[in-house]
């Protein structure tokens, strides 16, 4: 466990701050304007291959990358749990946002992932997508809502958290390799993060 002060990082390493989050009660939904020529779906099958395009779209500016090395196997068999729901908002035939709900642990929603692509950023489609999420989580017997977010998150993600009814309880510290090191992603991606090469 690293201890108080200031510590190095290797190079082609990121140090990300978590801030984890809960809702332990429904919460009134916000208010969302309807959105034009979008539509909200449940991905019952899930391809692979279009859902780390997907994946990408949404999360390469904020530096996600956790599923990009997964293999087929381990996405088909993960998203055929009867306790984890994909969905997504569509605009003209595509898919253009995540929302993936885990009921794994018993009394307890995840908010596993939560996102939209940048041609849904500032329609309103995130409020309505929280909404739904909201709905979706607390239709089950669960006690408690969570999720967690890091600081290569949008910087306006852990405000739209708190407006939406989670409170901040834990903080955390990852160290992890770079996925643009890897390649993983482009090397372009998340241009607010410095690229620190090995």
């Amino acid at each position: 466990m690293l201890g108080d002060g200031v510590h190095k990082v290797a190079a082609g390493k990121l140090v990300m701050a978590k801030t984890r989050l809960q809702m332990t009660a429904p919460v009134p939904l916000r208010h969302v304007d309807p959105l034009a020529g979008v539509s909200f779906h449940k991905i019952n099958d899930v391809d692979p291959a279009a859902y780390r395009d997907l994946f990408s779209r949404v999360g390469k500016d904020w530096l996600w990358y956790s599923r990009l090395s997964l293999g087929d196997d381990w996405l088909t068999e993960h998203f055929a749990q009867a306790d984890i729901d994909l969905y997504t908002l569509r605009l003209n035939g595509r898919n253009e946002a995540l929302l993936e709900l885990s009921f794994r642990e018993p009394d307890t929603c995840e908010l596993a992932y939560f996102g939209l692509t940048a041609k849904l950023i500032g329609t309103g489609a995130g409020r309505y997508l929280m909404n739904r999420a909201i709905e979706l989580a607390w239709t089950r017997p669960i006690t408690r809502f969570h999720l967690h977010t890091c600081n290569y998150d949008s910087p306006q993600a852990l405000d739209f958290y708190f407006r939406s009814g989670f409170t901040a309880y834990a903080r955390e510290v990852e160290i992890d390799d770079d996925p643009r090191v890897l390649g993983l992603l482009p090397e372009t991606a998340a241009p607010h993060v410095p690229l620190i090469r090995p």
